[in-house]
């Protein structure tokens, strides 16, 4: 499809935000704040905090709406993100593709609200004619797959180099599930769509190969760099993907969105295609007949069948099989200690136990029922446990319920540990990152921010970004999960309006005396603000 024009982008926008303005009023209604019409997203997010205040938690919030934590994450983080992007809108005005991106992302999200809260009822319609929609989004959603497998193909231009380097990366199990399900000789047509999704989004992957085609590319912004906005529109297509496998048919916003999208993956691909970086080009891939999209959507259901469903999130690091296995070691490992120290606490018992029963002895002769009944008691307090909880594996591996030992988890980056504490509820809160942040490590921050409605800290912000103006200061990297920390708890008007204060504070005294020092802190204060804004 041809790139939307300004009028169009402008009303397909204008449309979302009625669609947001209309939820937003039963959304708050029916978590007991009473009020006449929807406005802005930063108004609606403002009336979502009043709201939490007012039940006592996010968790009594998520219940309201029947959402897990998970879902309710979600929902707060994209409207927050919409908000940084769109705090007010007056018709008319010019609208970016990063705000439009933004506000189709959030109605799909009012989608799944609605889904699962039958006392909601509002409408998510775009206004689209359904009956040639349909038909473009499967082609689009068959194209952007063979644009992947074309990408990959590039990379590693060999059939037999492919099989050799995904049984590297992925291990022999996936590797054998993938040429049993593919076409002879193409063993990426086997691949789920996340897997595929994430030969090209992986870090270490994307930089060796696909960096250079995505350099530059001003429809991939949304995020705090292309790869991440790459790897956040293909997880939304996964599960649009998944609803079409399914041969339910799509809905408005969810083909609005999926039109857009489209395009903007395909528009620097295009570029480098046009540049002659890249024999793959998106549009060139819309060709299809109904047979052929058939065939296809077929396919891709015969793949998610066989392994349940393609329900995993297309993630920035492929696990390797020695890290699995690396993995089942280290818990095999605390599960054994754990094992050890319950023996030992079970042998203390009994010592002491045995000194009663010799003290009682001393006192009274038992009879034979008398001495064994208190040991058939005891055995009958203490049944086989087959608590499966996080805390309980915890325990098992030796470590008590305490603040100090998720901290030090955090420390050395447990992932583990980390989100074991976190599953059996344990909030955090952003000062305990610092040493993470610092040595960027990722996995164990992303499980965090997975349990983002946790952390409990209040006003984290002044400290967090004390603490990185001073290790900028010393030449550390404003890392992109730096980025994504300070976009998750520090946009709320407040702090921008000071931080946007800093860096007028910063640039007066450059003015005022210019040198290297002064120019490195108007540097980082321009950082910070631009991250958060």
């Amino acid at each position: 499809m041809a790139r939307s024009t300004q009028p169009l982008v402008r009303e397909t926008f204008e449309t979302a935000l009625t669609v947001i303005r209309q939820a937003s009023v039963e959304i708050l209604v029916l978590l007991g704040v009473n009020v006449a019409e929807g406005k802005d997203p930063q108004w609606f997010l403002q009336q979502l905090d009043q709201a939490r205040l007012n039940l006592g938690n996010w968790a009594t919030v998520a219940r309201r709406l029947n959402l897990n934590d998970a879902d309710m994450s979600q929902f707060t983080l994209q409207l927050r993100h919409l908000q940084q992007l769109v705090p007010q809108y007056e018709s008319g005005q010019d609208v970016t593709e990063n705000q439009l991106l933004a506000a189709l992302r959030f109605v799909t999200c009012l989608e799944k609200v609605r889904n699962q809260q039958p006392k909601l009822g509002y409408s998510t319609e775009m206004n689209v004619d359904n009956a040639q929609m349909q038909p473009d989004a499967l082609r689009q959603l068959r194209a952007l797959d063979f644009t992947l497998r074309g990408m990959v193909r590039e990379a590693w231009p060999d059939e037999q180099q492919r099989v050799n380097q995904l049984k590297q990366l992925c291990g022999g199990d996936k590797v054998r599930r993938w040429l049993k399900m593919g076409d002879k000789g193409d063993i990426l047509s086997g691949m789920l769509f996340s897997e595929l999704a994430m030969l090209v989004v992986d870090k270490k992957l994307f930089a060796r190969h696909y960096d250079k085609l995505f350099q530059g590319a001003t429809s991939l912004t949304l995020f705090v760099e292309p790869r991440k906005t790459l790897q956040t529109l293909l997880d939304d297509i996964r599960e649009i993907r998944n609803v079409a496998a399914l041969g339910k048919p799509l809905s408005g916003a969810q083909e609005v969105m999926l039109d857009n999208y489209f395009n903007a993956i395909s528009a620097p691909l295009h570029k480098a295609c046009g540049e002659g970086r890249t024999r793959v080009n998106p549009a060139a891939l819309m060709k299809a007949d109904d047979a052929q999209l058939k065939a296809f959507i077929d396919h891709a259901a015969k793949k998610n069948s066989v392994v349940g469903g393609d329900i995993f999130e297309v993630r920035d690091a492929i696990e390797s099989p020695s890290r699995r296995q690396d993995g089942k070691k280290q818990e095999t490992r605390q599960l054994v200690m754990g094992a050890v120290w319950g023996a030992v606490g079970l042998g203390a018992i009994a010592m002491v136990v045995g000194a009663l029963f010799i003290a009682s002895d001393t006192l009274k002769p038992p009879s034979a029922e008398e001495v064994t009944a208190p040991v058939a008691t005891a055995m009958a307090a203490e049944p086989e446990n087959n608590d499966d909880s996080p805390r309980h594996k915890l325990s098992n591996m030796g470590i008590t319920w305490d603040e100090e030992n998720l901290r030090a988890a955090i420390d050395r980056d447990d992932k583990l540990v980390t989100r074991l504490f976190l599953e059996a509820g344990m909030n955090w809160k952003v000062a305990w990152t610092e040493q993470a942040l610092a040595k960027n490590h990722e996995e164990t921050l992303e499980t965090l921010l997975r349990y983002r409605l946790q952390m409990d800290e209040k006003k984290p912000c002044r400290r967090m970004i004390t603490t990185l103006s001073h290790a900028l200061s010393q030449g550390e990297k404003m890392t992109s999960m730096r980025k994504e920390y300070l976009q998750t708890f520090c946009t709320v008007p407040a702090v921008v309006e000071r931080q946007k204060h800093e860096l007028e504070q910063a640039q007066l005294r450059a003015q005022a005396n210019p040198n290297d020092e002064t120019k490195k802190w108007v540097n980082i204060r321009e950082a910070i603000y631009q991250t958060i804004r």
